[in-house]
């Protein structure tokens, strides 16, 4: 039985994070730099079920079955294998390493989910679709975050730009027009489980107000799914201020996000928001000419880490 490898990418949302949960739409985007990666090898001398987990990333070899039930890493594996009619998987190792930084709003976990259950599921000759797939992903993501919106994991499983509404048929996005974005690393690690909780806390205290907000950025991410469509791009820019603005009224900003925001705007950048769940994670800057100068202000100003990725036609490199 041969080896089976697979690969999934990091994403950043553009527009809508939060909201998204509360039924209004966002666009997201995969980012090809960033990478997870599964392979799952035979283990010749094993018994039936015996499954041995490596990630180094996080400091983990173990057996499956040493692992809490609830273990995200545990529960990939089980949604693979109650997918199938298989009553247990062949002896195997399972090899997970990411260039994703973890808790930083770039999808870490869900594309760990999706590389784990796409070369698990090839392994055992039951290659799911990416739509099983994203919804396996998806169910991982409720033990890590919660109630997550369900959109890391379709623009990751599917690795296309989605434009993604709750209870709507997914969309997938053409860009025509690519355009510039630079990710920057705040320095914070961020937490999108106490962000969400946060956000509806606040939302059940003030839901008059908060709803309010999330329509607003409901309708920002409309009015760049307008403009991305027949490439006029280069108006994306404020809409992502403007974004920003509205996530720092919900409370998940940090002052180290807005001042790299502030930074990267006063350095030529169109435009700069928060990406993710906030509280902390990453910012990103939408840039035209001379994207180095901004990034080395932005690595001046406390980023620790800048990369620069086009978003362009159906992928994110």
């Amino acid at each position: 039985m041969p080896s089976f490898t697979a690969t999934a990418p990091g994403k950043i949302i553009l527009f809508g994070e939060h909201a998204v949960v509360y039924g209004e739409p966002a666009i997201a985007v995969p980012v090809q730099v960033f990478q997870a990666r599964a392979v799952v090898s035979p283990e010749i001398s094993g018994s039936s079920g015996d499954i041995w987990i490596d990630a180094p990333d996080i400091s983990l070899s173990a057996d499956l079955k040493t692992l809490e039930t609830d273990h995200a890493l545990r529960a990939a594996v089980n949604e693979v294998v109650d997918d199938t009619d298989l009553d247990s998987a062949p002896a195997c190792r399972i090899q997970i390493t990411s260039t994703i930084p973890v808790a930083s709003g770039l999808g870490s976990s869900a594309a760990i989910s999706t590389a784990l259950i796409r070369a698990l599921s090839a392994f055992l000759g039951k290659q799911m679709t990416d739509e099983q797939i994203s919804r396996a992903a998806f169910n991982i993501e409720k033990i890590h975050h919660g109630t997550p919106s369900g959109i890391d994991n379709s623009v990751i499983a599917f690795q296309q730009p989605v434009y993604y509404q709750k209870g709507t048929p997914l969309e997938f996005l053409t860009i025509n027009n690519p355009f510039s974005i630079l990710i920057a690393s705040s320095g914070s690690p961020g937490d999108t489980r106490k962000a969400v909780a946060a956000v509806r806390e606040n939302w059940l205290a003030e839901p008059e107000r908060y709803n309010k907000i999330f329509s607003e950025i409901g309708s920002v991410a409309r009015q760049a799914r307008k403009l991305i469509s027949p490439g006029e791009v280069q108006d994306l820019g404020p809409l992502m201020d403007h974004n920003h603005t509205l996530l720092q009224e919900l409370g998940v900003s940090t002052p180290k996000l807005d001042h790299l925001a502030q930074a990267a705007r006063n350095a030529g950048a169109l435009g700069a928001k928060l990406s993710g769940g906030g509280l902390g994670g990453h910012l990103i800057a939408m840039v035209n000419d001379e994207p180095e100068a901004i990034r080395d202000i932005l690595l001046e100003e406390g980023s620790d880490s800048v990369v620069l990725t086009t978003v362009g036609n159906l992928y994110s490199q």
